[in-house]
């Protein structure tokens, strides 16, 4: 073993070694629609006297964490995001409305004087008086400006008194500083007026609404007059129920928001989905890659089988990343992991069907010589496929939000994990096992000392694919037609992320027909809802922007007809931030496609960069064309899926390009057609190759990874084959059609450079 093969060696063996001890010791963090919860997304906006900006929604973050810890939340997660908008996270709460009204409260608590009872307020009521709904009901009670604050109180708890027990809960409120001296003051005065009188009551008062306005000793006369209540605390008695004293309890304490917030977003997971959703994403991982690992083994035998290893090699640096980051693994981040396992499976067919040419050809001596060669040859191709690919997986993580953030994670842990295990450890496995002399004097078994089946049949029949460019290039044009006329006339069924609304999915104990739900639902009063399957018990209704408490109606309806239900998900988001995903969306597609041609534009002449729009113009108009005509729902996930497929049709095209300027550059007398048809025939096995192992994962995914990831792998699915057939048959041709008429300048002559492979090792690691 040389000094650049040992130094691989050890550098894999290091880390396999880092990976497989974190994978023992640590664990991911799971995302809610794993684990089940709520999400609540919140927006800060000004208030007459404060701007909301950074420091106040700081400010406001902290009050929600206390008020959250209150309420005894099991691991909550309270960030920042943006200037004004704060995302809280509440595992394992399936019921968000008594949380969303503690949570949203602005909960500014005032301690008044009051001066009157009335019917009515007056027309012009004097500077600085307060007329708020007397807390029994009876008329108005006109207040006096504010004695005291919220901020002078220290601690609150829900209480009850056993001896007492049948006169309820309470809150019981501790005051701080000045605080308890300044409520004896009030309750003082009070009980100097006449039993009975509203000028002997002290109101306490939380966001514009009396909470409980009490007679200060009723019963003891004059006792308390100028002296008030001392001891530094106080009761607050209303014939709360156990759950409200203490929700009162922790606004009280967590203390007030300095300005208002609005929830704009509330998403609950049942914790049923996150369990199903991993064991199907499991057993699509397992079926997938076990598949996809019979395949390369079949086709390139040894190497194909130390391909496999590095898969495993794959899946452990991947998680063991993963874990190490602190990122949070979501769905869509599940399916990104499932997905880079076919960018690792493309980098080794890259290097193989290289490694199978150079042996064939000649161009090498030996079978480890060959597979060198295969990998210097290929690693160009595979630089060039990842980087466009994790420039879609960075636009998703800075454009998008929520779980679709994670996809782009993920699928960027994955494919540099991927180029790791595919460059080194493959690497490592691959020469040590060509290197072996049982495997030197049976060169068949290695796998890259024979064509394949495909190039063996393509070499026989050299199809001359681009003398008929045109029809390919009118195929092409028609796709596009049809598919656009799809968003015309059916137009796309936009999700709830992109318009606005509210989802609720539910799970029925008895089985019931999408009508019957239907009918439930209007007699409830949402004639109006989208109701349709989920799967096989599962009921899903989208409308517009209701309440919780609606939304809640719309349940029990449901409920009724169907014995029972169970929650699986139910997703609010306001109007305003349903239009901001959308335009959201719109920019990272639009900027995927602007950076793609701006790499395409660096690594080739522009005529190339135009065959790969229109190549991306194809891919990406089939696949909404077919959700279109569908009906399928246009959401986060589809956007993910969107922008992969654009990053996987560059990738694929790039690899096209690159063969076609290799070989051009080494026949560069002969006509373009010719020269394309070479390449295109040189790297066809690849695509097939690559393509029926990745086919393998999404079909899986497909079939076994439920609505929505089964969404996005229809969606991948569909920009495979469309991918394939638009980088061969699409963006070919109209780069053969578009150096007819702008003709490139000639090569310039290279000077030859000596064959490394002829001397020593310099070691050089790859």
């Amino acid at each position: 073993m040389n000094r650049s093969s040992l130094v691989r060696a050890l550098f894999a063996f290091l880390i396999l070694a880092a990976s497989t001890y974190t994978v023992l010791t640590a664990k991911p963090e799971l995302g809610l629609d794993l684990r089940g919860g709520t999400q609540i997304v919140l927006e800060a906006s000004d208030s007459p006297t404060v701007k909301a900006n950074q420091e106040t929604t700081d400010k406001a973050l902290e009050v929600l964490r206390r008020r959250i810890d209150a309420l005894g939340v099991s691991e909550p997660s309270v960030t920042r995001q943006g200037e004004r908008r704060i995302i809280v996270e509440l595992p394992g709460v399936q019921d968000p409305r008594e949380a969303a009204k503690v949570i949203g409260k602005t909960a500014q608590l005032t301690f008044h004087q009051v001066l009157d009872q009335v019917a009515q307020k007056p027309a012009k009521p004097a500077a600085g008086e307060l007329y708020l709904p007397s807390d029994d009901g009876a008329g108005l009670l006109r207040l006096a400006k504010p004695a005291m604050t919220g901020e002078k109180v220290s601690g609150a708890d829900g209480l009850i008194d056993p001896a007492q027990a049948a006169q309820g809960w309470f809150v019981q409120m501790d005051f701080k500083d000045d605080g308890g001296k300044i409520w004896a003051d009030i309750t003082g005065k009070a009980a100097c007026e006449p039993v009975g009188s509203p000028q002997r009551r002290v109101a306490i008062v939380l966001d514009n609404e009396v909470i409980t306005a009490p007679q200060v000793d009723p019963n003891g006369g004059s006792q308390l007059c100028n002296i008030g209540i001392g001891g530094g605390t106080s009761t607050i008695t209303g014939s709360f129920t156990e759950e409200e004293a203490k929700d009162l309890a922790a606004l009280i304490e967590g203390g007030s928001l300095p300005v208002p917030v609005q929830v704009i977003d509330q998403r609950v997971v049942g914790p049923s989905l996150g369990k199903d959703a991993i064991q199907a994403s499991a057993l699509a991982g397992i079926i997938g890659v076990a598949l996809t690992a019979l395949f390369i083994t079949i086709v390139y035998r040894l190497v194909g089988l130390m391909a496999v290893f590095g898969l495993v090699a794959y899946a452990g640096l991947s998680y063991a990343a993963l874990t190490a980051l602190g990122a949070t693994l979501t769905l869509p981040g599940l399916a990104g992991f499932v997905l880079a396992i076919g960018m690792a499976v493309d980098a080794n067919v890259l290097v193989f069907e290289r490694a199978r040419e150079d042996y064939i050809g000649g161009r090498t001596d030996g079978l480890r010589r060959s597979l060198r060669s295969g990998f210097q040859n290929a690693l160009s191709a595979i630089a060039d496929s990842n980087v466009t690919t994790l420039l879609a997986a960075g636009l998703l993580f800075f454009l998008a939000a929520g779980p679709v953030r994670g996809f782009g994670v993920t699928l960027s842990i994955g494919v540099l994990a991927s180029m790791l295990s595919a460059l080194v450890v493959t690497r490592v496995l691959a020469e040590f096992a060509v290197s072996r002399k049982f495997v030197l004097n049976h060169p068949g078994i290695s796998g890259i000392a024979g064509h394949g089946r495909v190039r063996t049949w393509l070499e026989a029949k050299r199809p001359a694919l681009m003398k008929h460019s045109r029809r390919w290039l009118i195929i092409t044009a028609v796709a596009i037609v049809v598919s656009l006329a799809g968003v015309g006339i059916r137009g796309l069924n936009l999700g709830i992320e992109f318009t606005g609304g509210r989802l609720l999915e539910v799970s029925t104990a008895q089985q019931i027909t999408p009508d019957q739900a239907r009918a439930a639902v209007a007699e409830a009063g949402y004639p109006n809802a989208v109701v349709q399957a989920s799967g096989t018990d599962d009921i899903t209704v989208r409308t517009g922007t209701i309440s919780d408490d609606e939304a809640e109606k719309i349940r029990e309806s449901i409920s009724r007809i169907g014995g029972g239900t169970e929650l699986i998900r139910n997703e609010s988001i306001g109007p305003s931030l349903g239009s901001e995903l959308r335009d959201k969306a719109l920019i990272a597609l639009g900027v995927a496609l602007l950076a793609q041609l701006a790499y395409l534009a660096v690594r080739f002449r522009w005529t190339f960069g135009a065959g790969a729009v229109l190549a991306l113009l194809q891919n990406v108009a089939v696949v909404v064309g077919v959700f279109a005509w569908t009906g399928k729902p246009v959401d986060g996930i589809f956007l993910a899926a969107m922008l992969t497929i654009i990053g996987y049709t560059v990738n694929d095209s790039v690899v096209v390009f690159d063969r076609i300027r290799e070989t051009r550059n080494a026949r560069s007398t002969e006509a373009l057609g010719p020269v394309v048809d070479t390449a295109i025939v040189n790297v066809l096995p690849r695509t097939i190759n690559t393509g029926i192992s990745t086919l393998f994962i999404l079909a899986a995914l497909l079939f076994l990874g439920g609505d929505s990831l089964g969404d996005f792998a229809l969606a991948l699915l569909l920009g495979i084959l469309v991918g394939t057939y638009s980088s061969n048959l699409t963006a070919a041709p109209l780069l053969v059609e578009l150096e007819k008429r702008y003709p490139a300048p000639p090569p310039r002559p290279k000077v030859k450079q000596r064959d490394r492979d002829a001397e020593p090792d310099r070691g050089a690691v790859v």
